[in-house]
């Protein structure tokens, strides 16, 4: 049953076998491409005894040892395909944060060296800081107009831990048709799987971006100057169209302005972000900006309503000096919602920020824009009261509608040292946007809120609002 969904699993047959399986499974879940390790432990061994032995004294009976270190070749290989090319981009993933802050830090230091402008999937923020002049921001769905099309119309592709999922890559006959791909990895069941590449790298992100390095420097190459000139002059007319920018008003909060607020409010202090699942999610991927790695948790590829609690709730424990803000949708936070208890009783002092449309609105927004307007089960009419449930389980609860205290209380929040349930009513109908629509490429993104969206995407071409 859990072959499909785990790295590896194990059944314990026999309580002198149980040290060495923990072992090991620690090792097989966090080395390589991590990945969940199921150990199932019967009863019977549950009850038994058994001498315990450390990690130094196991003998693996798994010959699991990953590749880290990069071919040789492929990576000057590698290097010169990007010192040829005129219009370069990085494509970063997970993979990256995975590798440690060094990886993160080479990654840096190598798009110096290259010029090359860098984006990322969801999983990827905050490996290349939001503040350089080469950060693109987020690509992919609902990524920023400047990220997609480069991706779009770039030469050479570096793709540094990431999978080329369908989130990322939209209509895969469609996806960059003129670039050239150099696909660096750890895991080899990642290459090839979802887009065919021209040059893949097995191995450790951090080690394969150290060796590229110097074997850029080695080689004596030079960024490519007057074509990435024309194409950061490109980059910059795409920057100029704003895909993040929205109205704000003075009579309802919208979600993105409550997210940037959020952000600018927080910046400079020692701020982990969680996020549930949905719109509230793409919004803090698109407005909370992050300069550093592991600063961002949030449930990718799974996809799980209900994760950042329980998430905020490690993160505090292991960094219990910091601000530790749970970014949630009204509907997420009650999967979870037990979990306050656990805030109150350890004194963590988690914050969750509710952004409540009332919606399940990722649901309610597809529902508009591909499936005719037919709304089914995804208006919530009897939400309870947020703050009188903050106050039941002995946490804080605020509740914000006004544009005008929207600064001050938020300052409130983060400024508590209990856990806070924030409930931010917003605009109740704002879609996330920028996005691409099912079954289009990334030059066919949907920018504005458009009131007759189905003339947009069922347009020839796609079409650009």
């Amino acid at each position: 049953m859990t072959r499909s969904c785990t790295k590896h699993n194990y059944l314990v047959k026999d309580v002198r076998d149980l040290p060495r399986i923990i072992h090991e499974a620690f090792k097989i879940a966090t080395t390589g491409r991590p990945g969940p390790v199921l150990i199932d432990i019967p009863k019977d061994i549950q009850f038994a005894q058994g001498e315990y032995f450390g990690p130094d004294e196991v003998t693996s009976s798994h010959a699991y040892n990953p590749r880290t270190k990069g071919e040789p070749s492929r990576i000057a290989e590698a290097v010169a395909m990007i010192a040829r090319a005129r219009r370069p981009i990085f494509y970063t993933g997970g993979g990256v944060i995975n590798a440690g802050p060094r990886a993160s830090a080479l990654l840096r230091e190598f798009q110096a060296l290259t010029g090359a402008p860098v984006t990322s999937t969801l999983m990827g923020l905050g490996a290349f800081p939001a503040a350089d002049p080469a950060w693109l921001g987020m690509l992919g769905m609902h990524g920023t107009y400047e990220a997609n099309h480069a991706m779009h119309d770039c030469d050479v592709m570096i793709c540094v831990g990431a999978r080329f999922d369908d989130r990322v890559t939209g209509r895969l006959d469609a996806f960059s048709p003129g670039s050239k791909k150099i696909h660096i990895d750890i895991d080899p069941s990642s290459i090839n799987k979802n887009v065919r590449v021209d040059l893949p790298i097995i191995g450790d992100a951090a080690s394969v971006l150290e060796d590229m390095i110097a074997a850029w420097k080695a080689a004596g190459h030079q960024a490519n100057k007057a074509p990435l000139g024309d194409w950061w002059r490109q980059i910059d007319e795409w920057r100029a169209v704003q895909c993040l920018r929205y109205n704000a008003t003075e009579s309802v909060i919208k979600p993105q302005h409550a997210i940037q607020r959020l952000y600018e409010l927080t910046r400079g202090r020692d701020t982990y972000i969680t996020t549930e699942v949905g719109q509230h999610q793409m919004w803090a991927a698109q407005y909370y900006r992050f300069e550093e790695p592991n600063r961002w948790m949030t449930s990718g590829g799974l996809g799980t309503m209900g994760y950042g609690l329980p998430a905020a709730l490690g993160v505090q424990l292991a960094h219990p000096g910091s601000l530790v803000i749970d970014i949630a949708g009204e509907a997420s936070i009650q999967m979870c919602i037990q979990e306050l208890s656990t805030a109150v009783q350890f004194n963590l002092p988690v914050k969750i920020f509710i952004i409540n449309n009332e919606w399940m609105g990722m649901v309610r927004q597809w529902q508009q824009l591909l499936h005719g307007e037919r709304y089914s089960h995804s208006y919530s009419d009897s939400l309870p009261d947020f703050v009188k449930l903050a106050e039941a389980y002995g946490a804080v609860g605020i509740r914000c509608s006004d544009p005008a205290e929207l600064d001050e209380k938020i300052l409130e929040m983060i400024n508590s040292d209990k856990p806070v349930m924030f409930d931010c009513r917003v605009e109740k109908n704002e879609n996330c946007l920028p996005m691409i629509p099912s079954g289009k490429a990334h030059n066919e993104m949907i920018l504005g809120d458009v009131e007759d969206i189905g003339n947009v995407i069922g347009a020839a071409g796609g079409g650009l609002v």
